[in-house]
């Protein structure tokens, strides 16, 4: 692995992994030190070993990789190990109608096979804007999915009766679980979200985190609760990307205040819970990558009013995704470099 220039911190380590990816979307850990999986936006799927040697996974499916379309996350099977079972979120269709859509299948070698769709956002929409596209697996086995409101239709967001702007859940066949919150919405877990490209489940209490772009300021972290309304379009700290009001409001009955926002936007992508010793001064908090900021930040979030820090100073780059790893290191894309690397321990 070779070392990126030298931190003012002399307990962190940065090392690449791997390199020479297009615009590489996300990363999963695979287990017994089998490296990882990485995805290409544009559609492709690698494995990686941690020595960085990469191979080409076949057997995708046809992606709609256009402006913000394309091939999202890769997720295991909660029991990956006994049945070689993973799950990708992608953008499928065309210009005029596309969609945010889950597959299932099997890693056989250097292939995936028995690829099988199993859910596929409606409505249908058109343009390449805010497809969400992160998944997480709950402890009874329930697959989360967070969607974009598709940016021209921000007003979905609040309409129940449309899965654009939610985050959504799902058994592993991509059925509606009976116990979600609206029996008129049976996939709908939360709701009133714009574009949300960061989420993760604490293992130990289950409280599930997202974070969502906001226009043009007021990105957000939130703790989703089912049922609630996140507020958007209807509340926001952001304003349109023309100067223009979205909304007068940032707060009203009956809609949910993040934990943290940020004005102006760092572009959140990629959130991970640091739950190691290794790195002592992160247990516990909130990772979140940021595409405009080109950085990590760490929210702690044990006390009443979160505080946010950047915890790798001489870390740069346009940060895609970021996942906290079994052995206490942290792996983060570098979506505009093509590159993953590894954040660890000095002594590691």
């Amino acid at each position: 692995m070779a070392l990126l220039a030298p931190v003012t911190r002399a307990d962190i380590v940065i090392q690449t992994i791997a390199e020479e990816f297009d615009t590489p979307w996300s990363i999963a850990e695979l287990p017994n030190n089998g490296g990882f999986l990485v995805t290409e936006r544009p559609g492709g799927l690698y494995r990686v070993s941690r020595s960085g040697e990469k191979q080409a996974i076949s057997g995708l499916p046809a992606v709609y990789a256009k402006r913000q379309g394309g091939l999202f996350d890769v997720v295991l099977h909660p029991n990956f190990e006994a049945n070689n079972t993973l799950f990708i979120a992608y953008a499928a269709g065309s210009e005029d109608s596309n969609r945010t859509t889950v597959a299932r299948a099997t890693l056989s070698g250097s292939a995936l096979t028995n690829l099988t769709v199993i859910f596929e956002v409606t409505p249908d929409k058109k343009g390449g804007g805010h497809f969400g596209g992160r998944m997480a697996f709950l402890a009874d086995g329930t697959l989360l999915l967070s969607v974009g409101e598709g940016y021209v239709y921000r007003e979905d967001a609040q309409k129940r009766d449309s899965q654009l702007g939610k985050l959504l859940r799902m058994t592993e066949t991509g059925e509606a679980p009976a116990d979600n919150p609206f029996a008129d919405a049976p996939f709908v877990y939360s709701y009133g979200h714009r574009n949300p490209q960061g989420l993760v489940v604490d293992a130990s209490t289950q409280a599930v985190w997202m974070t969502e772009h906001g226009p043009k300021g007021g990105d957000e972290l939130n703790r989703i609760v089912a049922g609630k309304n996140y507020g958007w379009p209807a509340i926001t700290y952001g304003v349109d990307y023309s100067g223009a009001v979205i909304s007068p409001f940032t707060e009203a009955p009956g809609m949910e205040q993040p934990v943290t926002h940020w004005v102006p936007s760092i572009a959140t992508s990629g959130l991970a819970l640091y739950t190691d010793d290794a790195i002592p001064d992160l247990k516990g908090k909130l990772l979140v990558g940021g595409l405009k900021a080109q950085k990590i930040v760490a929210v702690d979030i044990s006390r009443d009013s979160a505080t946010v820090s950047e915890p790798f100073p001489t870390l740069e780059g346009r940060i895609r995704d970021v996942r906290a790893l079994t052995d206490g290191s942290i792996a983060v894309v570098d979506e505009a470099a093509g590159k993953i690397l590894r954040i660890s321990g000095g002594s590691d």
